[in-house]
């Protein structure tokens, strides 16, 4: 399919903003772009290292990174930026079974890097999971945007733009919770995890390049707050708009306060 042409586009900053007629366009053109990074930097000799959210969000853009474009998949090494903490290893609800189902499962990666959330030991998985994406730069982050404009599960109570962690272990708020029911992921506020692993803002701010994929009505605020409010970890996706190389993608439903 040919790259979907935006309705709109404008700049916030530093940040491109592209608004499209639907998410499916909207997934389509950040899928198109998400592989001419990855192309690009193996036609640089690179071998790409890419981060990938795991979200209903995403699902337009996961299905388009898994038709493989020219990718040469074996060179390209994979990371997730986020994970509940003590969830069942076989859980629907764990992002590394989503990645998995969604992406890692359909591409042959040359290595996936997955955050263990049945750790015993959840600062020592950070550590380790920390010296792995310190081992070299971040090519690409696949990120979303919250209804409370977190970013991974970096809530606006846990978020630091000075975080001296890549990885670290977050409480997450009662706003990031009820989203995780609002997506369908569990039945009951009750049901989901109080903690998790997340990688940190200035983990996701050192990558070369950044593909924000923001579909639906439920995220028309915290795209308002990132775009026209403060750079602020009142809403850490602001942070974007000091990113040298990042976009932001939209539908009409998540961009109807910025129009």
């Amino acid at each position: 399919m040919p790259r979907p042409t935006p309705r709109l586009t404008l700049r916030v900053d530093d940040l491109r903003v592209e608004v499209y007629v639907n998410r499916a366009e909207m997934g389509c053109a950040a899928a198109h772009d998400a592989l001419a990074i990855l192309e690009a930097a193996q036609y640089a000799g690179i071998a790409p290292r890419a981060i990938f959210a795991a979200a209903p969000s995403q699902n337009e853009l996961l299905a388009g990174l898994a038709t493989g474009g020219h990718v040469h998949w074996p060179a390209v090494n994979a990371f997730h930026m986020d994970e509940y903490l003590g969830l069942p290893p076989d859980a629907p609800q764990s992002f590394g079974c989503f990645l998995r189902e969604h992406l890692f499962g359909r591409l042959p990666f040359g290595s996936v890097a997955y955050l263990n959330g049945q750790t015993p030991d959840a600062a020592a998985e950070c550590a380790r999971y920390g010296a792995l994406l310190a081992a070299a730069p971040i090519d690409l982050v696949c990120a979303g945007i919250g209804e409370n404009g977190h970013m991974a599960f970096n809530d606006p109570p846990v978020a630091d733009f000075a975080d001296r962690q890549s990885v670290k272990v977050v409480q997450l708020d009662a706003v990031c919770r009820q989203q995780q029911v609002n997506d369908g992921a569990f039945a009951t506020l009750a049901d989901v995890p109080t903690h998790a692993m997340t990688l940190t803002m200035p983990a996701l701010l050192a990558a070369r390049r950044i593909v924000c994929v923001v579909p639906g009505p439920t995220k028309a605020a915290a795209v308002q707050a990132a775009l026209s409010g403060p750079i602020s970890t009142d809403c850490p996706a602001s942070a974007l708009r000091q990113h040298p190389n990042a976009v932001l993608y939209l539908d009409r439903a998540s961009a109807a306060q910025v129009l």
